[in-house]
């Protein structure tokens, strides 16, 4: 509908054109939202405010002089001027209800488009270092990101989702002395266990299962345990294969996969990180002070400059980063977007100043970043941060056992990615209206016990089989329903070219509570057929809605509770 209204809008405003009233030679594009009052109607614009100056007259005349040259429409009622000129739109009854019938119609497909036009965009997430379990920070990222990914795609776009193991460096190693030191017999209370070393019981397993000269199969690989305790380039290669596999097992397990998984390691191997470095020195950022080889990124916008090569010969963090960026531009990806904790909000810049200073066609601000704060875990009101699997923190895996994959991917990607998260077990586990995700699913479910008993009477009813005479429909509460349904496209347009998943669980939980309150005041089974029909096409075009929301979060949508 708020389609319609814009181009009425369009219509009128080439009328004034064309009678001089309006530049010719401008483009006036009308901004139709929705009214946050139903007592100002159900959309209002603000085109006679922006316009006013080149009519030459106050807002309210030309808003008038607009109305006038509406074109007739059944879609409106009335029309009327608020405040110092914003146009109000009162739609019809009949007019908000088509919305119902395209719904049905378009089932699973409805609120997609193809706007992307199968544009390649990566999107990088989760991306945890192979040396524990997946912690509550990384589900929230894979939750937004996942969640991203498929928004995207509802968008038109050609995504590819992409997992960057950082398997090189000074973790990988405390990784591999911790295993070592199991596998001999050691504890973390004796005097010779590693100063950094990880304290989890998992690090018994792999230690365990490497001695048993167990097989594991990561994404690439497949790794033999030798048993030899003394071998610690075995002990290593073996325990970053394992905890890439328990890794993949956590996100499978969250309903998440990824496309390609990318190794920090291939990047030394390949040669791309020391061609890098030699790019950066042939274009002039580079120069060496204090034994050191640093980056000139203030040119590019940073604070200062930043060490590149450490004086050991070993290379900072953000320059492989650098390295594996160039090497997604080259794969062609003009689009990226890295989803990724707050924690790394210093790379973005130097990241990319790198990228500028290699002076390879990137434009600046490439990539975006989409960066989420951090999740605090509550049971019983008391922060929650211990789990004996990872040793000092919560796992991913921990809260899917505790409340189940539905709960857990709702609610981490239920807040804006700039806030702090509390993820409170209890409320999560309980089902009641206040926990979110049972609200929303209860609604879905409601909905096909309907259709049960419906089918009990004897009447079979088509899941998007649209009966009935819509135009029964007359309560105020259902045509609220109609207009909450149509703002789902435009709410994933939003929400896709934003980057922010959050806007979709707060408008399913609108949506949620709009509907229990009107199967509450109002019975659907009744004897007048025409309006239990009617309604029951709005209950199935809510069902729909749901449905498709909830898959975008990668949720169910389950028939019965």
């Amino acid at each position: 509908m708020k389609e319609t209204v814009s181009e009425l809008l369009q219509s009128a405003l080439a009328k004034l054109q064309s009678e001089g009233t309006l530049p010719a030679d401008q483009t006036f594009t009308p901004q139709v939202g929705n009214t946050k009052d139903k007592a100002h109607g159900d959309y209002a614009c603000n085109i006679a405010l922006v316009a006013s100056k080149s009519a030459g007259c106050p807002p309210r005349q030309l808003a008038e002089a607009l109305i006038a040259r509406l074109p007739e429409s059944s879609a409106v009622d009335k029309v009327e001027i608020a405040g110092p000129g914003f146009i109000n739109f009162f739609m019809s009854t009949s007019s908000a209800f088509a919305i119902v019938e395209t719904i049905l119609k378009e089932g699973d497909a409805f609120g997609r488009n193809r706007s992307g036009q199968d544009q390649k965009v990566q999107v990088e997430f989760v991306s945890a270092n192979p040396t524990g379990p997946l912690h509550v920070g990384h589900g929230r990222g894979a939750a937004i990101g996942d969640c991203l990914c498929r928004l995207l795609e509802a968008n038109g776009y050609d995504v590819t989702r992409e997992f960057y193991y950082n398997d090189a460096g000074a973790q990988i190693n405390n990784l591999a002395l911790s295993v070592q030191s199991r596998a001999k017999g050691l504890t973390p209370d004796d005097e010779s266990w590693p100063a950094d070393g990880y304290r989890g019981d998992y690090i018994i397993d792999v230690a365990q299962a490497y001695l048993a000269g167990e097989t594991v199969t990561a994404d690439d690989r497949e790794v033999t345990g030798k048993g030899d305790a003394d071998d610690s380039d075995a002990i290593r290669e073996f325990a970053v294969a394992y905890l890439r596999r328990e890794q993949d097992l956590d996100l499978k397990a969250f309903g998440v996969q990824f496309d390609v998984y990318f190794l920090e390691s291939s990047l030394y191997e390949d040669g791309k990180v020391e061609a890098t470095v030699n790019r950066l020195r042939d274009n002039g950022f580079t120069y060496e002070q204090d034994g050191a080889m640093w980056l000139k990124t203030t040119e590019f916008g940073d604070d200062k400059d930043r060490v590149m090569r450490k004086k050991d010969g070993g290379y900072t963090y953000f320059l492989p980063d650098v390295a594996y960026h160039l090497d997604k531009w080259q794969r062609g990806f003009t689009t990226v977007i890295n989803e990724q904790g707050a924690d790394h909000h210093s790379t973005v810049t130097r990241v990319r100043a790198g990228l500028q200073a290699l002076d390879a066609g990137i434009p600046a601000g490439w990539p975006d970043y989409v960066l989420h704060q951090m999740v605090m875990v509550t049971r019983s009101g008391q922060e929650v941060k211990i789990s004996k699997r990872a040793g000092s923190y919560v796992t991913v895996r921990d809260l899917i056992d505790e409340v189940g994959r539905d709960a857990t991917r709702f609610f981490l990607a239920a807040r804006r990615v700039d806030s702090q998260l509390t993820f409170d077990i209890d409320l999560a586990r309980s089902q009641t209206n206040e926990n979110p995700v049972y609200y929303i699913q209860y609604a879905h479910a409601r909905i096909c016990s309907v259709l049960r008993k419906l089918a009990a009477e004897g009447e079979e009813r088509g899941a998007n089989e649209c009966r009935g005479d819509l135009s029964a429909l007359t309560l105020d509460e259902e045509k609220e329903l109609a207009n909450q349904l149509a703002k789902y496209p435009e709410l994933i347009a939003n929400s896709a070219q934003q980057r922010e998943p959050h806007h979709l669980t707060h408008y399913l939980r609108d949506l949620a509570g709009q509907f229990h309150t009107y199967y509450n005041a109002h019975k659907v089974l009744i004897e007048d057929q025409n309006l239990r029909d009617a309604r029951v096409s709005l209950y199935l075009a809510v069902r729909q809605v749901i449905a498709n929301g909830l898959d975008l979060l990668g949720v169910s949508a389950p028939e019965e509770m």
